[in-house]
């Protein structure tokens, strides 16, 4: 095995060396937002089990999702459902060999950040 002088540097790349970029940034956004939304699927099979279960345990889990807890988690699945949605496209796009040039990739990162907070408050609006 070869001598090597590691000497103070880490055994692996650690978040002090590297400056965070907008799509590392955006690629953790999509994983964070991707399990978010296995949260909020969670909250709304439970609204509708209790529903199918009787109206005791519906005013309990309608209680939940309609108090401010609720009302906030369902906007941030809004906001999280158009920003994973969002992000998909961009990587369908860099699937496909394009948009891969440096500017362009943080242009479509800034693209999905704005993009999201622009379609949720619409779809607020809306609904």
């Amino acid at each position: 095995m070869a001598d090597v002088n590691r000497g103070n540097r880490p055994l692996s790349p650690h978040l002090s060396v590297y400056r965070p970029q907008i799509t590392s940034i955006t690629s953790i956004l999509t994983r964070i937002t991707g399990n978010a939304l296995v949260v909020a699927g969670l909250m709304i099979a439970w609204w509708f089990l209790a529903a199918s279960s009787g109206p005791e345990y519906f005013d309990v889990a309608n209680g939940f999702v309609t108090s401010w807890f609720g009302d906030l988690v369902l906007t941030l699945s809004v906001l999280g459902l158009w920003y994973h949605t969002l992000a998909g496209i961009r990587h369908l796009i860099w699937d496909n060999a394009m948009m891969l040039e440096l500017d362009i990739a943080e242009k479509l990162g800034w693209a999905c950040l704005i993009g999201s907070v622009v379609l949720t408050v619409l779809t607020l609006l809306i609904v």
